[in-house]
């Protein structure tokens, strides 16, 4: 497995050195190519499939964990600048949407909040509120195709089986709102120094479009 590991480490270390005498644009382009080879590469590894036919969750546990162990080596081969986000993302806890992939970039400019629906409760308010007021300038709200939990609030036979999540995806705009409503980001936004943005994102191509919302 080391052996594998040096190899793909060479092959990144060649391209990267290639890179270099490629505008900044093209370098952008074939890192996140780049990534994208990376899951495609992985895709097919039935051997590190997590088991649907083991006898216990500890096995899914244990998958898990070793799959830490491998992706945690290659890191510490490949260390990252750090940087601070500039931008804030709502995203789906679905995990067809894989947001590294959504702006082919993998250098941690974005911090990223993950829940059903993309519905925001009053702590992710908090949380968001906390980000802008440490530097945050862009906050990304989304919403995607093929949603479980918009599928589950539109089915009157389900909508009493998941209360919660109903309420939650039913109050989604209302807490949208609620957020541009604070008075430290109601105030960036008048300046300037904040943008929101409502994206729709298309599962199965990441591509995302601007949704226009009523003011």
């Amino acid at each position: 497995m080391h052996k594998r590991i040096l190899v793909g480490a060479a092959v990144v270390a060649v391209a990267a050195g290639l890179g270099l005498a490629l505008s900044p644009n093209a370098q952008f382009v074939i890192g996140g190519a780049m990534v994208n080879l990376g899951f495609r590469m992985q895709d097919h590894l039935e051997a590190f499939d997590l088991d649907h036919n083991h006898p216990d969750s500890k096995a899914v546990y244990d998958s898990v964990v070793q799959h830490n162990h491998l992706a945690a080596g290659v890191r510490q081969l490949f260390p990252r600048t750090p940087r601070h986000p500039l931008v804030a993302m709502v995203v789906c806890m679905d995990a067809r949407i894989d947001t590294e992939e959504l702006v082919g970039d993998t250098r941690k400019y974005y911090y990223v909040i993950r829940t059903a629906g993309s519905a925001l409760a009053d702590k992710e308010l908090d949380m968001l509120e906390l980000a802008v007021a440490n530097g945050v300038e862009t906050i990304l709200l989304t919403r995607h195709t093929d949603c479980a939990a918009e599928k589950v609030a539109a089915n009157p036979q389900l909508r009493g089986r998941y209360p919660h999540l109903v309420a939650a995806i039913d109050q989604r705009d209302a807490i949208d709102k609620a957020l541009a409503a604070r008075p430290s980001i109601a105030q960036k936004l008048r300046t300037g120094a904040l943008t929101i943005g409502h994206m729709h994102i298309d599962t199965a191509t990441d591509a995302m479009t601007e949704v226009a919302t009523g003011k």
